[in-house]
């Protein structure tokens, strides 16, 4: 029994430890790239509130087709336009949750809607791969649940740990 409760131990802290140094590597990169200029939100945050705010999807039109959190409005990043946004009538004062693969574009939307007046926008902490790490659904272009989720490429891939990876 003993011997057991030592190896369960072990393996709980070696878990434990993985998934630290995996959110450790990811503030690192994500301190590398974003400015912090906007405020995170936690997967596990938006879970609880997911209905009760805009969310801002600022991947590609091909990411999103491959997989987005549902209910999310694509807004994209190379040819982002402001009035994607703001033609929707959207008021300024509304949450908004915008998202990317791990939370760098998503940074840098986040900002031009700020400029543009929005007060409270938020970027999603770890992207759409850590909303699939934590196991929550994603769908298709048709608003399937799915398990594909688009990688971008094999340098960013490592950080998508489930799900079935899409390039």
């Amino acid at each position: 029994m003993k011997k057991n409760f030592y190896i369960y131990t072990v393996l709980m802290s070696l878990l434990y430890l993985g998934v630290n140094a995996q959110t450790t590597d990811l503030d690192k990169l994500l301190s590398k790239y974003n400015n912090e200029s906007v405020p995170y939100i936690s997967v596990n945050e938006l879970k609880d509130i997911k209905d009760q705010v805009v969310l801002l999807d600022a991947r590609e039109k091909n990411e999103f087709d491959v997989s987005h959190i549902k209910n999310a409005k694509l807004v994209g990043y190379d040819h982002f336009k402001i009035n994607t946004v703001t033609k929707q009538n959207i008021p300024k004062d509304t949450k908004i949750v915008v998202y990317c693969s791990l939370g760098v574009r998503s940074e840098d939307i986040s900002e031009k809607l700020k400029k543009e007046g929005y007060t409270n926008v938020l970027n999603l902490y770890g992207g759409i791969f850590e909303w699939k790490n934590k196991d929550y659904e994603v769908v298709d272009s048709e608003e399937k649940s799915t398990e594909k989720v688009h990688v971008c490429s094999k340098e960013w891939s490592k950080w998508l740990l489930k799900g079935k990876k899409v390039y």
